[in-house]
């Protein structure tokens, strides 16, 4: 039987001669791409299921927010300090009271001027649990809000929230009037923010923006230098590929490696690396909320997981750059993110034993969900087969697996996860564990340490915290940990789009060359 290095080495021989096809393979369609009608193409995999940015999922969700609609405040993508966007002074009165001051002049994409009562109107429809908003977390800690006159707001925590400004950062304002009148279905599909593009409409797979002349002058954000930004959804990355070569989009990103070691060497091409936040990681149905008498509630069969995949070989193979293995459930750059853990070091003898001890000598049967890298996928489920377990890869967008998880039907997810750029370990761990949505542990030892963090300041005890967790979720395997996720940015010659330390793209600042 070939062994699994050599499985795959003839896998990622395969992927490559994917890429080669997809470089040569120039598809038919239009090439709506081009500078001389001011139209910049940025492909994307991910479907967005709302244009509402409180219900469009993930990574592109946020990016919806950043171009249609705008916060109170503004994060600087290089320093990572606050800055004032819609408010342009704040305070923090007491403990949990945070006092915002609003520009005066504003104004929505149909003309509507923003004031204190959009403000309020928005955060408690973020905080209202009745309203299943996509991240629950960062409008949760959320108990009031004040109006105290026209441009004036003051928001009430629960409790003491040590990343309440970073949440603040997330959360974009609604035009109240305007939402209520069409209804929540309509602006899901016709929506009006304040933000530097507005949304013309939908074609298709495109989302087509087009640059808001009423912005801001003197902000942080800029009116956009381009006019016409398509947001094309293109789920296959080979065809992503071949739309690069031929002009058909402008941009992309998370471009496997070997395909874009190939692409820089292309004149009209080019290729960033860039660091971000973002982690790789098996979640793993440790509670049972799938199915009670399932495998994976066996901490024997997790640690088998954990110690079947190697994390190294496929970091350096289909990861590529500064990709690099990480033992805990964050990324080592956060605050508070302990690397004194359990580690499961590559011992697929050490697996096969532990799956034998839990009286699954002989494997089982279940379903793997993904929607990143299927390159990645399918080499995890390779090393899983040599120890018996016997995947099903089920392929799905973003949105869908983790309603998927949600809703208690998924074992075993492939999955990563940015942080939405904000470097505290508090801001994984919140989304993925401590009794939310996503938490398929329900450990209380977990629970009691992620949500005790979540809710003082002082940033030692915060830390020692953080440390009985990430122990925990280690010691019992809750996770199986990967690696960092760099990403490879692509883009036409002709078009210059900042590539930011956080992930956020901010397509306002692109410039034609």
């Amino acid at each position: 039987m070939p062994s699994l290095s050599m499985k795959l080495t003839r896998r990622l021989a395969m992927a490559a001669l994917a890429a080669s096809t997809a470089l040569t393979a120039l598809p038919a369609g239009p090439a709506l791409a081009d500078q001389s009608n001011d139209t910049l193409v940025a492909a994307f995999r991910a479907q967005l299921p709302s244009l509402d940015r409180y219900h469009a999922p993930g990574r592109e969700g946020f990016l919806l927010g950043l171009l249609a609609y705008d916060t109170l405040v503004y994060r600087n993508t290089e320093t990572f300090e606050l800055e004032p966007l819609i408010a342009k002074e704040w305070s923090q009165i007491d403990d949990l009271t945070y006092e915002f001051k609003l520009r005066d002049d504003v104004t929505f994409h149909n003309g509507d001027p923003l004031t204190a009562e959009d403000v309020a109107y928005t955060f408690l429809y973020a905080a209202n649990p009745e309203n299943n908003v996509f991240n629950r977390t960062t409008p949760g800690w959320i108990d009031d809000v004040q109006v105290v006159d026209d441009y004036t707001v003051r928001v009430i925590a629960k409790e003491v929230t040590p990343l309440a400004m970073q949440y603040i950062v997330q959360l974009p304002i609604l035009p109240k009037a305007y939402r209520e009148k069409v209804g929540l279905q309509e602006f899901a599909e016709h929506p009006v923010g304040s933000g530097p593009y507005m949304i013309e409409g939908k074609d298709g797979n495109d989302i087509v923006f087009k640059a808001f002349d009423g912005y801001m002058k003197d902000g942080p954000k800029n009116v956009p230098e381009i006019g016409t930004l398509i947001y094309r959804a293109i789920p296959d990355v080979n065809t992503q590929v071949a739309e690069l070569i031929s002009g058909g989009i402008d941009w992309a990103w998370y471009i496997p490696d070997d395909q874009a070691q190939k692409l820089a060497q292309m004149p009209n091409l080019e290729v960033i690396n860039a660091p971000t936040f973002r982690v790789a990681f098996l979640t793993m149905d440790a509670a049972g909320l799938t199915d009670a008498e399932g495998p994976l509630t066996d901490v024997r069969v997790r640690k088998a997981i954990a110690h079947a995949i190697d994390r190294e070989a496929i970091a350096k193979s289909l990861i590529g750059g500064s990709s690099e293995t990480i033992p805990s459930a964050c990324n080592p750059a956060q605050y508070g993110c302990e690397q004194d853990v359990t580690e499961y070091d590559y011992d697929p003898e050490a697996a096969r034993a532990l799956m034998a001890e839990a009286g699954y000598a002989d494997g089982f049967d279940i379903d793997i969900y993904g929607y990143r890298s299927r390159p990645v996928a399918e080499a995890i489920l390779g090393y899983l087969s040599e120890i018996g377990i016997r995947g099903n890869l089920v392929w799905q967008q973003y949105s869908a697996v983790i309603q998927s998880r949600r809703d208690h039907q998924t074992p075993l997810v492939i999955d990563d996860f940015g942080s939405a750029g904000v470097a505290d370990t508090g801001a994984i761990t919140t989304f993925f564990f401590g009794e939310s949505p996503d938490d398929q542990s329900r450990d209380p030892v977990v629970t009691e340490a992620i949500q005790e963090a979540g809710r003082i300041a002082d940033q030692d005890r915060r830390a020692e915290l953080f440390s009985t967790a990430l122990k925990q979720i280690a010691d019992k395997a809750y996770w199986a940990p990967l690696f960092t996720v760099p990403i490879n940015y692509v883009m036409s010659s002709d078009v210059d789009v900042p590539v930011p330390d956080d992930e956020n793209v901010e397509f306002w600042r692109a410039t034609w060359k």
